[in-house]
């Protein structure tokens, strides 16, 4: 099997070694990520600049390249100019910080994810709820461990791409895993206005999560009850449970 691994948090991440080295177990790996942090792109890819690819060593004998560009273009040249193939799995993460609710709409590991899902490759986005940089990536190793072998030994591989959210707790205090849906939530956003030194003015994006939703089947329940989140993600944006209605309205 051949695995591809990206992230949104740039070759040098810490979570994206912890991944590797799970990833290992399951494959051959190959590594193809931004050569710089590009959380919060979305699903950003480039076409107003070339894109540079350059071998790198990071992670020892891994075949391993990193792109100048963002990490939906990592998984589009992984497939047309580095392994000429579609690989037979894709993983992306381990993302420094979570990734559940509304954050999946500007997530660049879970876009990673879907780009990967919208070539028929299967996917799986992982992200610990944890922003440090030196962030502690063991306890969600043994989750990334548990879950990729579920996907394989269940069969599957090409019928669900997965986003999957740890809590920052040790292992022995997780509670298990938990299939839930996306909570409905936003961010309260502001602009903070500042001054250069030469008097110029620039904004600084700030804000605060806001779970709009109670259910207790929420990733945001699951995750803040000590569980892992696993919840399963499409790219058709169309809201079905609309089309009825609004066919009766343009008939």
């Amino acid at each position: 099997m051949t695995i591809l691994v990206t992230n949104d948090d740039g070759y040098f991440a810490t979570g994206i070694a912890a991944l590797v080295e799970v990833a290992q177990k399951f494959g051959n790996v190959i590594v193809v990520s931004p050569d710089k942090p590009q959380s919060g792109m979305g699903h950003a890819i480039t076409v107003n600049q070339p894109i540079m690819i350059e071998e790198i060593k990071n992670f020892g004998k891994i075949p391993a390249y990193k792109i100048s560009g963002t990490p939906v273009d990592c998984v589009k040249l992984a497939r047309d100019k580095i392994l000429h193939t579609a690989p037979d799995l894709c993983l992306s993460g381990i993302n420094h910080g979570n990734n559940n609710s509304i954050n999946v709409i500007y997530s660049g590991t879970m876009s990673a994810a879907v780009e990967a899902s919208i070539e028929d490759i299967p996917a799986i986005g992982f992200s610990l709820l944890d922003y440090s940089p030196d962030a502690d990536f063991s306890a969600a190793q043994q989750v990334v461990e548990q879950v990729i072998e579920k996907y394989l030994k269940q069969g599957l591989l090409h019928k669900y791409l997965l986003n999957v959210n740890i809590p920052k707790l040790s292992f022995e205090k997780i509670k298990g895993h938990k299939v839930c849906r996306q909570a409905k939530s936003k961010w309260v956003e502001e602009y903070l206005e500042r001054e250069t030194p030469s008097g110029k003015k620039y904004y600084w994006l700030t804000g605060q999560f806001q779970n709009l939703d109670k259910g207790t089947d929420t990733d945001v329940y699951a995750l803040e009850n000590g569980y892992v989140s696993i919840v399963p993600v499409q790219y058709d944006l169309t809201a079905h449970h609309q089309l009825t209605d609004l066919s009766e309205v343009f008939e």
